[in-house]
């Protein structure tokens, strides 16, 4: 089922009594019960005011359409979604709409914030076909529930998208890449960490235990004006002196293929191996990382983000114990999802809040049922 407007959408799930599996450009490989409903036939930007750095579209809009808009106006979205195609051997065409259900994010999010910071406004119709809406297509504050946000990451548990406003933000002008061979994944989070706790505005930190090269390498990046990048580039290397000498990439083409690699987590495209994405405190990353004993990793976010390509069928969340994060089964066979589940377990207070939602905004429980809920044990 591909409705062409809202109100068909609202239709279709008004008279539904049995599972829907909701879905936008069919690139995130997720599987939940049902028919599929697609909103990719609710396309097109709305509105797009560059001056007031606002754009609104409609839930299935591609991508690649609002990029291209952006553009030509010199601006993006500053939270640099990641395209899973490539890691997870997928096809179609990410949308716009898929990106907010899921809270996609880049490695500019330790700077700029997540894809749910620059939400404005939604449109969405809820689990009785009832049609919601709230926010706007202006910054503002609101009072009452704030749905805009509780919409974003939902996974199209609690509604099915069909419009969304975000805010937009200029391009800059100058990208740098500060580099450091041969770190230990201790030294590195060290490294980024000092970094990021400097006053120079780094809008990425990561490390590749696997570079290009088959050694360890540790990236560093700061946006901006010409001028600028240059000082904070300077000044970060006498910062990051006592780890070893520093190298400065200016190049955009190969700034650009680095952090988009970085985002779309290349090293393990086309590889063998269920992938993890591991959330936790920087400080214990290289802890977790040495605890999964995974053929590869990729440390994002100064080291609070883990990508892991672990053996199949390997249950991450057993080798981590227990910590301060969440991991999140991205890539593997649909017997070890059903069996490990792709997301964490909540803690039993966070899932009745969790269980509540649900209820009050999919009462006959057919939106991506069992998506998000706990795995069965047995």
């Amino acid at each position: 089922m591909t409705p062409k407007t809202e109100a068909e959408l609202a239709d279709i799930i008004a008279t539904a009594h049995a599972p829907l599996a909701i879905s936008g450009g069919g690139t995130r490989g997720y599987s939940a019960e049902g028919a599929r409903l697609s909103v990719s036939g609710l396309s097109g930007i709305e509105l797009y005011e560059p001056g007031a750095l606002t754009i609104v579209a409609k839930a299935g809009t591609r991508m690649s359409e609002i990029e291209a808009a952006l553009a030509k106006e010199n601006q993006r979205l500053p939270f640099e979604p990641m395209d899973h195609r490539a890691l997870l051997g997928t096809d179609g065409a990410p949308t716009i709409g898929g990106v907010i259900a899921a809270n996609v994010s880049g490695p500019r999010r330790i700077q700029s914030g997540a894809a749910r910071d620059y939400m404005l406004g939604v449109r969405f119709v809820d689990g009785a076909g009832t049609v919601l809406k709230n926010g706007g297509r202006v910054m503002k504050n609101v009072t009452g529930y704030d749905l805009v946000k509780l919409m974003t990451g939902s996974y199209g548990t609690l509604g099915v998208l069909s419009e969304v406003a975000l805010k937009v933000l200029p391009r800059t002008d100058v990208v740098a890449s500060i580099m450091i061979d041969g770190l230990s994944d201790a030294e590195a989070v060290r490294a980024m960490s000092d970094a990021l706790g400097s006053p120079f505005e780094v809008s990425g930190a990561a490390h590749m235990p696997r570079g290009p090269e088959e050694k360890p390498v540790t990236m560093i990046r700061i946006e901006g004006f010409e001028g600028s990048v240059k000082y904070r580039s300077g000044k970060l290397v006498d910062l990051l002196a006592g780890y070893g000498a520093a190298r400065v990439e200016t190049d955009p083409e190969k700034t650009d293929a680095m952090w988009t690699g970085i985002r779309d987590v290349a090293p393990f495209h086309g590889v063998e191996g269920d992938v993890w994405r591991v959330s936790c405190k920087p400080s214990d990353g290289p802890q977790l990382s040495a605890a999964l004993s995974a053929t590869d990793t990729l440390f994002d976010w100064g080291g609070g983000l883990i990508w892991a390509l672990t053996p199949e069928g390997t249950d991450a969340r057993a080798s981590l114990g227990a910590y301060d994060g969440h991991a999140t089964l991205v890539r593997a066979s649909a017997e070890t999802k059903a069996r490990l589940g792709t997301f964490q377990p909540q803690p039993a207070p966070i899932e009745a809040i969790t269980a509540g939602l649900r209820a009050k905004f999919d009462p006959k429980n057919i939106l991506n049922t069992g998506l998000m809920q706990p795995r069965q044990e047995g």
